[in-house]
């Protein structure tokens, strides 16, 4: 997919988005703005592990 398709998608995604999530991903996109590939993919691959064991996390939390 080029560049201009891959847009071109993300705007169709974005319309069908309710209104009240936009600001979420205007800060997400903002956030992730500037930074590496490699950094966004850590950060997604930790937001991953987190989130499918959040229940084993809990508990070796107390």
């Amino acid at each position: 997919m080029t560049t201009k398709e891959v847009k071109t998608e993300i705007q169709k995604v974005i319309d069908a988005v309710p209104e009240n999530l936009l600001n979420d991903i205007l800060n997400y996109l903002k956030s992730i703005q500037g930074k590496s590939s490699g950094t966004v993919q850590l950060s997604q691959h930790l937001s991953e592990i987190i989130s499918e064991d959040k229940e084993l996390l809990e508990k070796l939390a107390k």
